[in-house]
């Protein structure tokens, strides 16, 4: 027998949950409506599983998985609430906890969560992952813009490069043999992890090193 703790200040929200659970043969669960019967509840008995509401008025969810971990480390619980935890995944995952679910989830996706949580799995709705993905190349980019920095020459070679000049046309321009401007285009690859014109002039304005209007006019490479 599999046994649950569900944590969730509404009660009638909580006797629902209770129920869909208990549809489950293997599931015996019991709910409390408050962090401090949670904790009074632990003192009697141990739980597999605890479901915990994440914003309470005693305590929130997780400060009560903090609570939950120091007396259980080993503890398997699984965050339910109604909002979006996108924003902050992150801090729910430095908190220890095993998972979560939405309270608009379905009751066999309520199970599910439940029981990957006993097996140290966790389920990612499908909005939740692309959301992350736009995060992580968010975050990426600004990493890669704080270590990336062209100086002045090296961005006005770019918005010539953008403008369809011809290597021979931009050396000229600037009083440089045309072997020392292709020199200055590969340190400028090498910069921004490209091989091309075109990825270099992509790649600039995504970081915004060089201004987002610039469309990059058809040239060839030596003029």
């Amino acid at each position: 027998m599999i046994h649950i703790l569900v944590v969730d200040d509404h009660r009638l929200v909580g006797e629902g949950t209770k129920n869909m659970l208990e549809s489950e043969q293997d599931f015996q669960v019991e709910l409390v409506t408050s962090g401090t019967e949670a904790e009074q509840m632990m003192e009697q008995r141990t739980y597999d599983v605890f479901l915990l509401d994440w914003r309470m008025p005693d305590m929130s969810g997780i400060e009560l998985s903090r609570r939950i971990l120091q007396k259980q480390p080993n503890a398997k619980i699984v965050i339910y609430t109604g909002y979006d935890i996108v924003p902050f995944l992150n801090y729910f995952i430095e908190s220890g906890i095993t998972g979560f679910v939405s309270k608009t989830a379905s009751s066999e996706q309520l199970v599910t969560a439940i029981r990957c949580a006993l097996r140290d799995e966790a389920v990612i709705p499908v909005h939740v992952l692309r959301q992350l993905r736009l995060f992580e190349v968010k975050a990426r980019m600004e990493e890669e813009e704080e270590h990336i920095a062209l100086d002045m020459f090296e961005q006005n070679i770019l918005i010539e490069v953008a403008n369809g000049l011809s290597n021979k046309e931009i050396a000229r321009k600037h009083c440089m043999s045309q072997r020392s401007l292709e020199r200055q285009l590969s340190r400028i690859f090498s910069k921004l992890c490209v091989s091309s014109r075109i990825e270099a002039v992509e790649k600039a304005k995504q970081l915004g090193l060089i201004p987002e209007h610039y469309m990059l006019l058809t040239s060839s490479s030596d003029g």
